[in-house]
């Protein structure tokens, strides 16, 4: 299955992670393959090796990127992240991939959306597929079996405050 957390909202990686816990709960395996995430920024990065069973999580991200910025180390990262997921789904122990950010990297052109579409086309093995970010190309939601669009309706961010610890990252 292809499952596609998209949106303004907040919630996407929340939700693959979710399902990465649930999967867990079954003996499934999981990798979480990160882009535009720096290392240790995120709680679920930090979290405690024992209460991972079955997730591996590898972030691959710099300081944050905005339109304009340079992008010569973003792209590399991501063309890391992309070559490391490669190599760990070799194994072919993984029920589960997600990755996370996926449509930001394919939006500043960290990663090429035709180099996405071709891997989702020719998958080296059966394997869910969970990919989040926002604004989603239409190629990839019209390959998805579940498309979520997570609709902010009020966030802290509307009255000027910054992202909650734990809550937001």
């Amino acid at each position: 299955m292809l499952i596609v957390f998209t949106g303004e909202g907040k919630g996407k990686t929340s939700a693959a992670l979710g399902i990465a816990l649930r999967a867990s709960g079954h003996n499934m395996n999981t990798l979480v393959i990160q882009f535009m995430k720096k290392k240790g920024n995120s709680g679920e990065q930090n979290i405690p090796e024992g209460l991972l069973k079955n997730i591996d999580i590898l972030p691959f991200g710099g300081e944050f990127l905005l339109e304009g910025n340079e992008k010569e180390g973003h792209i590399k990262l991501a063309q890391e992240a992309w070559s490391m997921m490669k190599e760990m789904l070799s194994k072919k122990i993984y029920h589960i991939l997600i990755l996370d950010e996926l449509t930001i990297a394919i939006k500043y052109g960290l990663i090429p959306l035709n180099t996405v579409l071709n891997f989702l086309k020719n998958l080296p093995y059966s394997i869910h597929i969970i990919i989040t970010g926002r604004d989603a190309p239409d190629e990839i939601l019209n390959m998805s079996d579940i498309a979520t669009e997570m609709k902010k309706i009020k966030h802290v961010f509307d009255r000027g405050e910054g992202a909650v610890l734990g809550i937001d990252y």
